[in-house]
């Protein structure tokens, strides 16, 4: 199964969930994850590409395979940090 996916990785739950807040008010996924993005893949507007089930850690899988293309989770805690993840 190939799985196609952006995030956003913060530090702290806070800029996660302030980050979240500014996604629900319309700013850009792509534009939140050049600037604030802790991941090598912010200078690609957080897209991770395609990848298979099993690649990536189980709490940020879990997470992705719960969306339906085009939606945003919540705030997911991993040992990365905190993420945005947006199904594509």
């Amino acid at each position: 199964m190939k799985l196609k996916a952006k995030h956003i990785l913060v530090t702290y739950e806070y800029e996660a969930r302030d980050l979240l807040r500014k996604l629900e008010e319309g700013k850009s996924f792509e534009e939140l994850a050049r600037d604030f993005s802790l991941c090598g893949s912010a200078s690609k507007g957080g897209d991770l590409g395609e990848f298979s089930k099993g690649m990536m850690v189980p709490a940020f899988e879990k997470a992705l395979l719960t969306l339906r293309p085009g939606e945003i989770s919540g705030v997911v805690k991993t040992q990365f940090g905190f993420h945005l993840i947006q199904r594509l």
